[in-house]
């Protein structure tokens, strides 16, 4: 099974908008791995055919029935997660040594649920995405599970690709959304910022032996910055897919929820696909 995963160094690079546009030309799976603020189901206007509880980590939990007030509990905890013989959920972090410890073994230790997965249908194919509740962690984990749901129903469909639109940065949710990928899309944006963190993000990309491209979104706003992008991409043997124009439409377009995108942009993405098409 093939693999494309979206990915940019930084926020508001474009990734999601390349990411829509390229849903609607490919026969793919669809998932959004970007759990902690997930954004291309506003796009794809999906219907949510089944709801997944996800269970992250582990955090104790004392059981006053059982509990003799001993105090070794709120002695050994380094967070200061105990007060008056009562977990913080907040300040617990998990690691189980009040639950080890305890003497009466009155604390427990169990997953709660830290967020949903939501399996949908939209107007271009099967979509999945999750949202991780507010302050929780794991979303390595959860992006690793809907990357597995995704694939899951591409095998059952016997559809052949996976198309995920992977979290800015390169913190451990990447790193799980480039799990398995055959092409990593880098969007970058002309920047000096933009240019930082592609470096950052492509390396990401080579060290997890995925091969990446370059998709340079706006590169007529700071030909200068554009020009340095494509230096290093030279430098490293990078393929430059396609560089998107500055289209005043776009944002218009988002607001309208219309998918195909229309005008110069658009047109430079489906260019883009038939770049992928051929690598993937």
């Amino acid at each position: 099974m093939r693999q494309l995963t979206v990915i940019s160094g930084k926020g508001g690079a474009g990734k999601t908008t390349v990411t829509a546009m390229l849903a609607t030309m490919a026969n793919a799976v669809i998932a959004d791995c970007d759990v902690d603020a997930p954004n291309l189901h506003i796009l794809l206007k999906p219907k949510v055919k089944e709801t997944i509880p996800f269970y992250g980590g582990k955090r104790a939990r004392i059981l006053k029935e059982k509990c003799s007030e001993c105090g070794l509990c709120v002695e050994l905890c380094r967070f200061d997660a105990i007060k008056d013989f009562e977990v913080d959920e907040f300040r617990c972090e998990g690691c189980g040594l009040c639950y080890r410890a305890c003497p009466e073994k009155a604390i427990e230790f169990v997953s709660e649920k830290r967020g949903d997965i939501y399996v949908s249908e939209t107007e271009f194919g099967d979509f999945v995405y999750a949202l991780l509740y507010p302050g929780e962690e794991n979303s390595g984990k959860l992006v690793s599970e809907v990357r597995n749901v995704a694939k899951k129903i591409a095998e059952e469909k016997e559809i052949d690709l996976l198309l995920l639109d992977g979290p800015a940065g390169v913190g451990c949710p990447v790193i799980a959304s480039l799990a398995g990928a055959n092409v990593a899309l880098v969007v970058a944006e002309p920047t000096l910022s933009g240019l930082n963190d592609m470096i950052r993000v492509v390396e990401l990309a080579e060290h997890f032996k995925v091969k990446p491209v370059v998709a340079i979104n706006k590169f007529d706003l700071n030909t200068n910055v554009t020009g340095k992008i494509e230096e290093f991409c030279e430098s490293r043997g990078i393929e430059i897919v396609g560089k998107i124009p500055f289209d005043e439409s776009i944002p218009e377009q988002i607001s309208q929820l219309k998918l195909p995108f229309e005008g110069k942009a658009g047109e430079e993405i489906v260019k883009i696909w038939k770049e992928l098409e051929g690598l993937l």
